[in-house]
């Protein structure tokens, strides 16, 4: 009787063992025949957010990361018309959201786009309402207090979610300070290493 439950077992095991593997098997190929269409969403979803935030352009904007954040410079003509910054925060109520930022080159919020977020329905999820968000428009963080007016700012809370609309603030804050701090004056986007290599 031992000996029969000793097998039993051992069969169980090794079918458990082949049925994990099977659904490993499975979960990876799904996941290689979805990898490059999410990406590509996601690039494309990042692409209209760039068009959304910043002034008419005629270049192709690339791509350069400074501080952690992504920075694309919009320019007509040759001359900068704004910068789109995907920025994030992860003080929100459910967890990190990534915002896309357009600011013009003075430092003024252009426009805001919502790229991800999972916070409460119907509470945090307003964040990507333009009563809360375009209150953030041609104002400049300079002058502008990008703080709620529970903490001594001058922005208008989501009722109920307060801590979705403080990281809200976060995230601008971020990308604007980020801004000052790598382009300020110059007026151009360049890294350390990219065209400041004249001795070459």
């Amino acid at each position: 009787m031992a000996k029969k439950l000793e097998s039993n077992l051992k069969n169980m095991l090794l079918s458990l063992t082949f049925i994990s593997m099977g659904m490993s098997a499975a979960l990876g190929y799904v996941y290689m025949l979805t990898k490059d269409p999410i990406k590509k969403t996601a690039e494309m979803a990042e692409t209209n957010a760039i068009k959304e935030v910043v002034p008419a352009f005629d270049n192709t904007p690339e791509a350069k990361e400074m501080d952690g954040l992504v920075f694309y410079e919009a320019t007509k003509e040759g001359n900068p018309v704004g910068y789109a910054i995907k920025t994030y925060t992860e003080k929100s109520f459910s967890g990190r959201f990534d915002l896309m930022v357009g600011l013009l080159p003075d430092g003024t919020i252009n426009q805001i786009f919502v790229l991800e977020q999972k916070e409460t329905p119907g509470l945090g999820t307003k964040i990507k309402d333009p009563k809360f968000k375009d209150q953030f428009l041609k104002k400049n963080p300079a002058s502008w207090k990008m703080l709620v007016k529970k903490d001594g700012g001058e922005v208008d809370a989501i009722s109920a979610a307060t801590i979705s609309s403080r990281a809200f603030c976060d995230a601008v804050q971020k990308a604007y300070d980020s801004f000052m701090k790598n382009i300020g004056n110059q007026q151009t986007l360049s890294l350390p290493n990219d065209s400041t290599k004249k001795g070459e």
